[in-house]
C-alpha cells in the first residue's frame, strides 16, 4: 500500500511538473490541429459560446481535405459547418437545432438526433456517437496545468473525456469557471491559441404580454424556491417580479445576465437549499459581457457537466426546484411540442423534460410551461384542439404540471382530461375560444360551461 502511495505522489508530481513542456510541445496553429482528424471520423464541437471559432475556420477552409466527416453539436454559434457547401465532406448531426442551423436540418444538409439533454454524455460513453476528436475551447492553464472550460461544461467536458483527440483552443477570454469545470493540459493532444472576447448574447426586449406572463409565473415561485431558467423574453419578464422574493437559488441548465441583480441584492443567495446550498449550479452560459465578468473565478457559481445538472435525480433533491420552460403548440389535453412544427424540426427536447421530470419527484416541486397564447403576430392559437400532424411531442400529458399565457394560469395535474381542456380554454387568445369550444363540446358531448 504504501509503495502505491508513492507511485501516486510521483504521478501527480510528474503531471504537475510537466504540464508546461507539454503545453509547448502540442501548441500548433489550427490548420496543424485540424489535420489530425480523419476521413469518417465523429467530431464533437463545442457548445454554444463555448463554440472554438478558430478551429471551426480551419476546418471549413480546409474541407476540402475531408470526406464524410460527422460534425456533431447541440446549440450552434455559427452554424458554418452545416452549409450545404460542405455535402460530401461533412455530415453535420444537430442534436438541437439553432437559428443558424435550422434551415440546414429543415432542407436535408443536415441531420438530426432526438435526445434528452442529461443523456448526450450517455451516447458518448455507451458509443452511440463514437467521439474520435473533441474540438473545445477552454481558459488559458493555472498554474496546475488546469483549463477551465468557462461558460460551456454541458457536453463538451465529457466529449472531452471520451474522445480519442482532444484539440483545444486556448482563448485568454473566457472566464474561469469553478465547479466540476476542468481539464488538465495532459489530457489535450493539441493546443491552438487564439484570442478573442466571446459573442454576446444581448438581454431581450421584454414587451406587455410577456410582462403579464412574467407575472403570473412569478405568483407560482414561492420563497425559497430553486430556479430553473431558460433564455429569453419571458424567463427576464420573470425575474423583474421576483424582487420581493426571499432566499431563492439556482439549480438551472443555464442562465443568463437577469440572475445577476437578484443575486446582487441577495434575492437569490442559494442559503435555503436543500442540496447544494451556498452555490448556482449550471451547466452553460449565455449573456453579455458583464455575465462572462461576473462568473468569472466566482466561487459561489458550480459549473458542471450536463449528465449531472440535467439529471432528473439530481434535480429532484432541490426542495422546491422550480422549472419554467415554453412551448410552440399545446392541445387541449395538456401535450407540450417545444421542438417541431408538424414535420420541420424548429429546436428541440433541450432540458425541458429534465427538468419537468425532476420537478415533479421533489418535494414541492413545481414545472411551468409559459407563452403568448399566439403566433404570428396573433394569427395562430398555440392552444389547439390537436397538436399539428407530424410533430413530435416535448412534454407529455402526463408529465405537464402549469400551463401558462397572459390570460392567466391552467394547472394541469390532477386534472381531468375534461378539466384540463377547459382550463386550457380560459387562458386561450379570446379570438380563437369559440373555436377551442367547438372542438371541447364535439369531443366530450357537453356544454362548455360558461
Amino acid at each position: 500500500m504504501e509503495g502505491e502511495c508513492d507511485r501516486y505522489i510521483l504521478i501527480s508530481y510528474n503531471k504537475a511538473m510537466n504540464w508546461k513542456d507539454k503545453y509547448n510541445k502540442i501548441k500548433m496553429t489550427g490548420d496543424e490541429a485540424v489535420k489530425l482528424i480523419k476521413d469518417g471520423d465523429t467530431v464533437v464541437l463545442g457548445h454554444a459560446m463555448g463554440e472554438p471559432q478558430e478551429l471551426v475556420e480551419a476546418l471549413s477552409k480546409n474541407y476540402q481535405d475531408y470526406k464524410d466527416v460527422e460534425i456533431v453539436q447541440m446549440v450552434p454559434f455559427t452554424g458554418e459547418l452545416a452549409k450545404e457547401k460542405y455535402e460530401g465532406h461533412f455530415i453535420y448531426n444537430s442534436l438541437f437545432a439553432g437559428g443558424s442551423t435550422r434551415k440546414a436540418v429543415q432542407d436535408g444538409f443536415a441531420e438530426f438526433t432526438p435526445v434528452f439533454f442529461h443523456e448526450v454524455p450517455k451516447l458518448f460513453r455507451e458509443k452511440l456517437i463514437d467521439v474520435n476528436v473533441a474540438m473545445i475551447m477552454v481558459t488559458p492553464p493555472d498554474e496546475h496545468g488546469y483549463c477551465s472550460f468557462g461558460v460551456s461544461i454541458d457536453y463538451t467536458r465529457p466529449a472531452a473525456q471520451e474522445a480519442d483527440i482532444v484539440i483545444a483552443q486556448v482563448n485568454k477570454y473566457m472566464p474561469r469557471t469553478l465547479g466540476n469545470s476542468m481539464i488538465h493540459i495532459n489530457e489535450i493532444d493539441a493546443i491552438v491559441e487564439s484570442h478573442h472576447k466571446l459573442p454576446e448574447l444581448q438581454p431581450p426586449k421584454i414587451g406587455d404580454i410577456e410582462k403579464k406572463i412574467g407575472e403570473y409565473c412569478a405568483s407560482l415561485i414561492k420563497d425559497e424556491a430553486v430556479l430553473q431558467l431558460g433564455i429569453g423574453a419571458i424567463p427576464d419578464a420573470v425575474l423583474t417580479f421576483l424582487g420581493d422574493k426571499k432566499n431563492l437559488a439556482l439549480h438551472t441548465e443555464m442562465f443568463s445576465d437577469g440572475v445577476i441583480d437578484l443575486i446582487e441584492n441577495g434575492v437569490i443567495n442559494n442559503s435555503k437549499k436543500s442540496y447544494m446550498p451556498n452555490l448556482s449550479v449550471s451547466t452553460f452560459l449565455m449573456g453579455t459581457q458583464r455575465l462572462y465578468d461576473f462568473v468569472d473565478n466566482n466561487p459561489s457559481i458550480y459549473m458542471a457537466s450536463v449528465d449531472f445538472v440535467n439529471n432528473p435525480a439530481v434535480i429532484s433533491k432541490n426542495r422546491r426546484i422550480t422549472s419554467l420552460n415554453s412551448a410552440i403548440q399545446v392541445d387541449l389535453t395538456g401535450q407540450v411540442v417545444a421542438g417541431t412544427m408538424g414535420h420541420k424540426i424548429f429546436s428541440g427536447v433541450g432540458g425541458q423534460v429534465d427538468f419537468v421530470r425532476g420537478a415533479a419527484m421533489a418535494n414541492e416541486g413545481v414545472s411551468i410551461i409559459a407563452f403568448p397564447s399566439t403566433a404570428s403576430k396573433g394569427k395562430i392559437s398555440k392552444i389547439v384542439p390537436d397538436i399539428t400532424a407530424g410533430s413530435m411531442v416535448t412534454t407529455t400529458n402526463h408529465d405537464v404540471d402549469y400551463i401558462v399565457t397572459e390570460f392567466g394560469i391552467a394547472k394541469m395535474r390532477g386534472k381531468t382530461l375534461k378539466k384540463r381542456a377547459e382550463a386550457l380554454i380560459n387562458i386561450a387568445h379570446p379570438d380563437f375560444r369559440d373555436e377551442l369550444i367547438a372542438a371541447y363540446e364535439s369531443r366530450y358531448n357537453c356544454k362548455f360551461p360558461r
